[in-house]
């Protein structure tokens, strides 16, 4: 859950640094910085997806011959 906090925290900078870079062109560094945005936001909730996952009986149990 750690992590994915770390990557909601990037997408919020980047979303920040774009923001401020942005100047009302077409800046490649303000898309770079929006495409940063999408990976960091999907990283975040696919980590928090797995790590909310709860897998009970995950041990293989043999019976007894």
């Amino acid at each position: 859950m750690g992590i994915a906090v770390v990557s909601y925290i990037a997408a919020i900078a980047c979303g920040v640094a774009a923001g401020y870079l942005s100047d009302g062109t077409a800046n490649t560094v303000v898309a770079s910085m929006m495409a940063s945005v999408v990976f960091f936001a999907g990283t975040g909730i696919v980590l928090q997806v797995i790590s909310s996952t709860s897998l009970s009986k995950l041990k293989v149990e043999r019976q007894k011959a």
